[in-house]
């Protein structure tokens, strides 16, 4: 084969194997995952930090003021 047919056989090649690789796709899930579980993580600490502050901190300050 000449060279230049050989050059367009291996770009087609690399575009081929560019297009089968789902390196990239995978990387994005996991991203969006890890996103995803940051929100839930993020809800779930300020909920629970709402409730302690207004039962353990609300106790607190009542018994305080009162003495």
């Amino acid at each position: 084969m000449s060279r230049p047919i050989q050059d367009q056989l291996d770009t087609l090649t690399a575009l081929r194997t560019f297009a089968a690789d789902e390196n990239g796709a995978t990387a994005i899930e996991y991203g969006i995952l890890a996103g995803l579980i940051a929100l839930a993580i993020i809800g779930t600490v300020n909920t629970v930090g709402e409730a302690i502050n207004t039962v353990l901190y609300g106790k607190i300050a009542t018994a305080l003021s009162g003495s």
